[in-house]
């Protein structure tokens, strides 16, 4: 089935295309396949192939290249594909945006933390939106650093806490606290529950780190390289913190602990001793990041406001945006 490229009618052009045909086309773009478009978007295949066809139509070009066993975008509708996206990205905004003035804090909000945060601050998180928010549904999702700015970028999360900065390019950055980290060693070790533990002090022990791909690894590596810290080998590694802990107490070696995590970690074994660095102690920075012109920027940045004051019982220090 071929269709001509040459131009519509004008009366047909100056119609313009309705949203249901840009959805059909862009959902064919992705899939690629008519049977998969049609069950994404719930129609049935000769509704989405007659959407697209007026489409191409009302455009007066050729979208597609139809042959028997598969479909392929035409140059034209390789060209026009981003764009269509582009315009139903942007109603999406539109519709968040009036949800946004018309409810604040109501809907769902996908909220995606990295692990050595989770257990530590989502109790108080979850308080504040229990008791402040009532009406706003929060779905958690666990994951690394890289996945959660994928996961924001794409679309598929609209909030991240996490360590900051990140730096990356459209995103907005809402900081929330310093932690210092501490020292967790086992009972016997030489620098177990000593205040003042000098950086250079990294320099010769056997520290025991977690997995690649946590941002808390490379924040140690990077406390470490600052301490002067160069050829020795981290040996040992954890998939999460309570692991690490344990590895610690089993005197495989010592970790750097954030303060909000000892309370739950450490409490776990009585075969571990806390030490603090002198001043200015090794720290990270967490914060609340969000896509840069975000529907609901005004109610992250008030929910960043009262996470501040909901985080003050803990061993943090507040930052103010």
């Amino acid at each position: 089935m071929h269709h001509s490229t040459a131009p519509a009618r004008p009366g047909r052009a100056a119609k313009g295309p309705t949203l249901a045909q840009l959805r059909a086309f862009a959902a064919v773009a992705e899939h690629l396949h008519f049977r998969d478009a049609a069950a994404a978007l719930g129609m049935s295949q000769p509704a989405l192939s007659g959407a697209v066809s007026t489409l191409e139509e009302i455009l007066g070009v050729t979208l597609l290249e139809r042959t028997t066993r598969r479909v392929l975008l035409s140059p034209a509708g390789e060209r026009l594909a981003p764009r269509a996206k582009a315009v139903l990205t942007e109603v999406g905004s539109l519709l968040e945006e009036a949800e946004a003035v018309r409810a604040p804090f109501t809907g769902t909000v996908r909220l995606g933390v990295i692990p050595t945060v989770a257990p530590y601050l989502l109790p108080t998180v979850l308080r504040l939106v229990r008791t402040a928010y009532p009406k706003l549904e929060l779905q958690v999702h666990e994951e690394q650093t890289a996945s959660l700015v994928e996961g924001l970028l794409a679309g598929r999360l609209d909030l991240l806490l996490l360590a900051i900065p990140l730096g990356v390019p459209g995103l907005t950055e809402l900081p929330l606290f310093d932690e210092d980290f501490v020292l967790l060693t086992p009972l016997d070790h030489p620098l177990g529950g000593r205040e003042g533990v000098p950086r250079e002090a990294l320099r010769e022990v056997d520290l025991l780190l977690l997995d690649e791909g946590h941002c808390l690894r490379d924040q140690a590596l990077d406390v470490c390289r600052d301490a002067g810290r160069t050829d020795r080998p981290v040996t040992t590694s954890a998939a999460g913190l309570a692991t690490l802990v344990q590895l610690v107490a089993g005197g495989l070696g010592v970790t750097l602990l954030p303060r909000t995590a000892l309370k739950v970690e450490a409490g776990r074994s009585s075969q571990l001793l806390t030490g603090t660095f002198t001043d200015p102690a090794p720290s990270r920075r967490v914060g609340l990041v969000l896509r840069s012109g975000a529907a609901r920027t005004h109610e992250y940045e008030e929910l960043a406001a009262a996470l501040r004051e909901a985080l003050r019982p803990l061993p943090v220090r507040l930052r103010e945006s």
